[in-house]
Parts: structure tokens; sequence; C-alpha cells
């Protein structure tokens, strides 16, 4: 499966786009639509700058790593609502620890409702629970349950 229009529109919200490269909640230099690194594999470092065709085009290219992660870990059919929740859960926890997560397990075995509480506990950064992320995971949440855009922010 591909990210569909509500992955897309519910990403670029809360990922933003920042044209000039500048250092994440933890220090990771980020630039265009939360990309840490290029198609080549390049970290992004201080005192870059791309164009917003750029950083759509990065977006769509990078993302499509995040999308192969997920249809990885999905042994279960999953909506396009579903899928489109997953990635961006995806792209901003990482590949490594979505394919860990009890979310996976959950949505493999079967438990929809039980899954989609799993996004919720992915709302801390250092170990600090951030306001911004506990809006991001009620959004995927809500779009993985109801098929359905909305912002908590």
């Amino acid at each position: 499966m591909k990210t569909g229009k509500q992955g897309i529109e519910l990403l670029k919200h809360y990922e933003g786009c920042k044209l000039t490269s500048y250092p994440d909640g933890i220090g990771v230099w980020t630039i265009g639509y939360g990309n840490t690194f290029y198609e080549d594999g390049k970290k992004v470092v201080k005192g870059q700058t791309i164009t917003q065709e750029r950083a759509e085009q990065l977006l769509l290219i990078i993302l499509s790593d995040f999308e192969s992660a997920v249809n990885s870990a999905l042994k279960a059919t999953v909506t396009q609502w579903q899928f489109d929740a997953l990635v961006c859960l995806c792209y901003n926890i990482g590949t490594g620890n979505f394919s860990k997560s009890t979310l996976v397990k959950r949505v493999n075995s079967g438990q929809f409702v039980n899954a989609g509480e799993q996004f919720l506990v992915w709302d801390k950064s250092g170990g600090k629970k951030v306001k911004g992320l506990t809006y991001r995971r009620q959004s995927e949440r809500w779009l993985f349950l109801n098929n359905e855009v909305k912002f908590f922010n």
C-alpha cells in the first residue's frame, strides 16, 4: 500500500515544513517535512537549505521507506485510512520501534480497537511527555479508528 491523501495531510500538519535545517526536539538535524536524511542516505546537517519543491519531493521519496516498513510489519489487512495512520506513526517513531510495537502486534491479531489505543503510548521524547506528540497521537488514533482527519492542536 501507499500513503493516501489523508495520511499526507496529517503528516504535513504535524511535521510542518522548514526549508532551512534545524535541530529537532532531541538535537537531530532536520529539514523539510521532518526529514533527517536524504534519499542517498546522507544525514541532514546544520546550514542546509532546500526549496519547497524539493521538500515535497523529498517527503514522497523518504515516505516510501516508511510505507515499506509498515507493509512489511503488517500481516493483517488494513484499510487505507488505517495504513495512513500507521505510516504517520512509523515516520515519527522510526521503523525499528514501529515493527516491534504492541500496536503492530494488536493489528496483526485483529484487535483494531485495542491497537488504536496504542498510538497514545508514543507521546514521549527523552522519557518526557510532549504535548505536541500527544496531539499527533490523538490525530493518528482518530484517523485509524474513524477514517477522518482531525487535528487536536
